[in-house]
């Protein structure tokens, strides 16, 4: 977890009543502050409990795309797809699990273009482990209980659907 900053004041809710004084109520900038900074406190902390495993988030959620597809492969393409991140990121999120020895690639036997990452069985072994420590701490989010969990979701919904991450 990030280092505690035990200031005597909420900095955001400051900002707040400054941000109205000087130009009038604007509530989406206290949201918009507060989902950046909760950001910024979960993926430190989650970053924590993937590091001694040599991943960041980003390569264990790659991990984990490739444990739930059938065959533990899928096509880089699909990757970046999946995880709505440019093909820039997969090609380096692959690569350096690669180079840890917990993916492998080679071409794409339907798609003369294209490249197949697979889950070795060592990246198996890591991402079950790295899984399990993480819920163990609840992905950072133990303040909560599981339908606060929820509710979360459902807020946070109508933002990516307007984004269009998915079609309804």
């Amino acid at each position: 977890m990030p280092k505690p900053l035990n200031l005597p004041f909420d900095p955001i809710a400051r900002a707040d009543e400054h941000w109205r004084r000087r130009w009038g109520p604007v509530p989406a900038m206290g949201a918009i502050t507060s989902i950046m900074r909760a950001h910024q406190i979960l993926l430190a902390g989650v970053d924590a409990v993937v590091k001694p495993y040599g991943l960041t988030f980003a390569r264990y959620e790659a991990l984990v795309l490739l444990t739930f597809s059938k065959e533990g492969e899928l096509p880089m393409s699909k990757i970046g797809e999946r995880l709505m991140v440019h093909p820039t990121s997969v090609t380096n999120t692959v690569d350096r699990l690669v180079t840890s020895g917990l993916v492998d690639k080679r071409p794409n036997p339907s798609d003369g273009r294209g490249t197949l990452a697979s889950i070795t069985d060592k990246g198996r072994e890591v991402v079950e482990a790295a899984t399990r420590d993480l819920m163990e701490m609840d992905f950072g989010l133990g303040a909560y209980d599981a339908e606060e969990c929820a509710e979360i979701f459902a807020m946070l919904r109508p933002l990516r659907v307007a984004a269009r991450d998915f079609e309804e």
